[in-house]
């Protein structure tokens, strides 16, 4: 079947037998290279047409983009729903480190008392009465620093020359890590005692655990507070005023725990609980004397 094409050069019109299909010669009008073409008017090794190519190339590329694009906003969710539960397990984490520093504290006290057969006083007063020194630097052969304790000079202030070195020590036993000071000023203590009438630590009687008259399990030894502004060696605490001031409704505590809904205390068996401010304050004056005789609610 005869093949009928033109000529790209000058247009002429002709026919050839379809045995020359595929060939290359001259147009027999202007002498111009011409490939005759295949039947149905395909030249012979025409490479493939490029549209579908390029469609389908263009709809991977915005099927690929279209992906990516749902990848990145599902991770964006998914990082929005894990931040809280992460920030959760973080603050946790930090609240059980807390528990164990004061665990680590009561134990000291505990063995201070197996040793002097009374827990310190809160402060140990110079010939004017004026405190010279924290109960937490009496207990420093007792938190593993030994070394600290013999450089300390007993016989001089907290704050004098001859102890500066001590007040720019960190004691990691004695700061909770949840305590937004910590990064400020990490020589500043955490933790408290509970002070004032009727408490183990009142001014001018020895704290033994004989005279706790309301059981060792029902009193507080010791108690966390967050931006105390105490350096550890300060022989300065928590008033029971205060302290019981933080809780039930009104009370001031959400200001004075780096731990959401409560704070950590360990009471004087060495048992460390979480308080919540929910408890009233009658419970809460209760649990910080130790010869009250008072009934205590759950906490």
């Amino acid at each position: 079947m005869p093949i009928s094409f033109s000529c790209p050069h000058c247009g002429h019109a002709t026919q050839v037998a379809d045995q020359y299909a595929g060939q290359t010669g001259p147009c027999v009008s202007c002498g111009g290279q011409v490939t005759i073409p295949l039947p149905g008017g395909k030249p012979s090794g025409s490479p493939p047409p490029q549209t579908s190519g390029t469609s389908n190339s263009a709809g991977a590329i915005i099927v690929v983009v279209a992906v990516l694009g749902i990848t990145v906003v599902c991770g964006g969710i998914m990082a929005a729903l894990l931040l809280p539960a992460v920030q959760a397990a973080r603050e946790a984490a930090r609240r059980e480190s807390c528990q164990n520093n004061l665990k680590q504290i009561a134990l000291a006290m505990h063995n201070y008392h197996d040793t002097y057969k009374t827990f310190p006083p809160a402060f140990i007063p110079d010939e004017n009465g004026e405190p010279m020194r924290s109960w937490r630097a009496s207990i420093l052969p007792f938190v593993e620093q030994m070394a600290l304790y013999d450089r300390y000079d007993f016989h001089e202030r907290w704050d004098a020359p001859e102890n500066e070195f001590a007040i720019g020590i960190a004691i990691p036993s004695y700061k909770c890590p949840s305590d937004p000071s910590s990064a400020g000023a990490p020589t500043d203590t955490s933790y408290v005692l509970v002070t004032g009438l009727d408490t183990i630590f009142e001014v001018g009687k020895q704290a033994r655990i004989a005279a706790i008259i309301d059981g060792t399990s029902n009193t507080i030894l010791a108690v966390e507070i967050h931006n105390s502004g105490i350096n550890w060696s300060e022989p300065r605490d928590l008033d029971i005023e205060a302290f019981v001031a933080m809780f039930g409704p009104g009370g001031t505590g959400q200001a004075s725990s780096p731990h959401p809904g409560g704070l950590n205390v360990v009471l004087a068996d060495g048992s460390v609980q979480f308080l919540s401010f929910n408890i009233s304050q009658q419970d809460a004056r209760a649990l910080a004397t130790s010869a009250g005789k008072e009934r205590i609610g759950a906490f």
